[in-house]
């Protein structure tokens, strides 16, 4: 006799993701995405998938269908994939190079610096720091002095 009782896990389709027509989906696609990109509402850390669907006229669950169905992630995912592109053009770019990573993490939408590590590393398989890094020493000639760090007054 087995010492555990082991099942396979089924892949369940969700329920509410074949209520929203085709059709819908793709609209709302356009919508999610112009709302998210072209507005860059990924920059606003309280722009939650409530305030799309209030912003959309619609509901959460819609919401997600469409971001898993079209997109293939959840929505975290899909707002933290907009956050980290602008943080690589931003921790690449000579005008940013003395930021700090704190301030890295601000300007793109994110709560904190751990989520921001977290995600770009989860993307990217390398830090940010590695990143910037890695960019500059493939091109030296873009390099600039990191600013000093003030020291905090007695």
């Amino acid at each position: 006799m087995a010492k555990y009782n082991i099942t396979e896990k089924k892949e369940k389709e969700a329920t509410y993701r074949s209520l929203v027509s085709p059709k819908l989906m793709d609209e709302m696609k356009e919508k999610i995405l112009d709302i998210i990109v072209m507005q860059k509402k990924y920059k606003d850390k309280d722009y939650s998938a409530k305030r799309l669907a209030e912003d959309l006229g619609t509901n959460t669950r819609y919401i997600s269908a469409v971001v898993n169905v079209r997109f293939h992630m959840n929505y975290t995912s899909f707002i933290n994939k907009f956050r980290i592109e602008e943080a690589m053009a931003i921790l690449v770019d000579r005008r940013y190079q003395s930021l700090r990573m704190e301030e890295v993490s601000d300007m793109v939408g994110f709560a904190n610096r751990q989520s921001f590590y977290a995600s770009f590393y989860k993307q990217m398989h390398m830090t940010p720091r590695a990143y910037r890094l890695q960019h500059l020493a493939q091109h030296p000639s873009e390099k600039v002095k990191p600013a000093k760090r003030q020291q905090s007054e007695k």
